[in-house]
């Protein structure tokens, strides 16, 4: 009995310090977040539960007056049909939302095939303005643990104002024949150094990379892979995740966007087989299909412009116009630097949004045709989600700018509450990939792009003929 007792008190000291080592790891890593958190990121994440648990509450008191509110809307013909259309929109939106996450419980990442099977790649890294961070990105590249002798690495310096050329020197006295450096004779785009790359290249799959970002050993193995086991693969989009995410605010909230941009979005892409776009940052091509569609490529304009922008969405357009397929690697990581200040992001979303706009048009053009053998239901739904947003941006716009000046506190509110709500998945999304106390940026995000960002789209699509890249020029910090 004795014995028994004593097993019994032996087990309870031992769950009580199982609970106070928990205790103690999760304060730790609280006391962790906060040591490496400045006090205004410590201001701006409490700033947002406060404003919107606040929301929620003013949400509660104002009950009657949102009812008020949609009985007025009702009595006239304008608010009719704007609520027709607000509540047929997210009926879409829902359902799309859950098509897309049966689409994304249905994706697998394709295993890296072995080194014999593995094809020869060219790996292009095209850079301006870059400085050290070249160096790191093809030191990277060149620890990679694919076969050396399957791998063309080749580096361009598009123009640079900077020390960037020097470091490309470094690379190539410290690597030696596993890298080839060439300068461009003037700065004439990213485009351009990516087809003197594409043109002199020797490999049977074209690997980008910007000069901005690093990669693990396995990257290269499991980006092409696809490749391999599918032989009507004509793209891959790499994992990309924020490298400078301990260097301020835009960049956490970033990676918990990304996270969500790429795992869970483009997860679901890939099982249509039509990952819309393969980021500069991380992309592979198939020779075959960048060179049947390589001059139209080049040459591409809009509204008589040359295209100096959105050359990653354009060419996985062509190649999808080609009926290949263009998937995306979870397991294929590379880690970019992003915009650490306000200035940098929005230009940045700018020139995204400006790809978007042409690109969508570009794509209208084949996707409702016979463009590929097998099913294209799905292709022609990711294509009518993004479409039926750049064609709804005005008129809900107009309508947000009308609701802020006459209901003002209604707007407010509900548009908090609508933040803690839909950014709720992203959160949870990125603390069930990563960590659960960095998933709370998400909402901070979705603060900053409803309030400081709503207008990129509709800018985006008024300037859609402008041209220039916008970020170049600006300083990194």
């Amino acid at each position: 009995m004795k014995t028994k007792n004593t097993t019994k008190n032996e087990l309870n000291t031992a769950k009580e310090k199982n609970t106070i080592t928990k205790k103690k790891s999760f304060f730790a890593k609280i006391g962790h977040l906060i040591e490496n958190a400045n006090a205004w990121g410590i201001f701006v994440m409490g700033s947002t539960f406060v404003l919107m648990f606040g929301s929620a509450y003013l949400a509660y008191i104002l009950q009657n007056d949102f009812t008020q509110l949609h009985l007025e809307r009702r009595s006239t013909l304008i608010g009719l049909i704007f609520m027709v259309v607000a509540v047929v929109f997210f009926i879409f939106k829902l359902s799309f939302f859950i098509y897309t996450f049966i689409r994304f419980l249905k994706y697998k990442a394709i295993p890296s095939v072995s080194n014999e099977e593995l094809p020869t790649v060219t790996v292009i890294v095209p850079a301006y303005n870059e400085g050290k961070q070249v160096w790191a990105t093809l030191k990277s590249l060149a620890e990679s643990d694919y076969p050396e002798h399957k791998v063309q690495l080749l580096a361009i310096n598009d123009g640079s104002k900077d020390d960037t050329w020097n470091w490309m020197l470094e690379a190539k006295k410290e690597l030696g024949d596993r890298v080839s450096i060439c300068q461009q004779p003037k700065n004439i785009g990213k485009r351009h150094a990516l087809y003197r790359g594409f043109k002199e290249g020797t490999g049977e799959i074209f690997v980008t990379v910007d000069s901005d970002s690093i990669v693990d050993k396995d990257t290269l193995r499991n980006l092409v892979s696809p490749f391999i086991v599918d032989k009507n693969c004509g793209a891959v989009a790499g994992n990309i995740r924020v490298l400078n995410n301990k260097s301020g605010i835009l960049p956490k909230m970033l990676d918990v966007s990304f996270a969500l941009s790429f795992e869970f979005v483009r997860s679901s892409e890939s099982t249509l087989n039509s990952v819309l776009c393969t980021p500069g940052a991380l992309a592979a091509y198939r020779a075959t299909a960048v060179f049947a569609c390589l001059d139209d490529w080049i040459n591409q304009t809009f509204m008589g412009q040359p295209s100096d922008i959105g050359e990653d969405r354009a060419m996985t357009n062509m190649i999808l116009r080609q009926g290949f397929h263009v998937l995306f690697q979870r397991n294929s990581y590379a880690y970019t630097n992003v915009p650490e200040k306000y200035q940098g992001l929005y230009k940045m979303f700018i020139r995204w949004g400006r790809s978007n706009v042409r690109e969508n048009i570009q794509m209208s053009k084949y996707v409702f045709t016979n463009f590929r053998k097998g099913p294209k239901a799905g292709t022609r739904l990711l294509f009518f989600s993004q479409f039926s947003r750049i064609v709804l941006c005005y008129p809900f716009v107009l309508f947000m700018l009308v609701f802020v000046v006459t209901h003002p506190l209604l707007f407010i509110s509900s548009t908090f509450v609508s933040i803690m709500v839909l950014s709720t998945f992203p959160v949870i999304f990125y603390a069930k990939r990563y960590t659960l106390i960095e998933s709370f940026w998400a909402y901070s995000y979705s603060v900053l792009y409803t309030f400081g960002l709503f207008w990129i789209t509709p800018y985006a699509i008024a300037t859609a003929s402008r041209r220039g890249w916008l970020t170049r020029e600006l300083p990194q910090k």
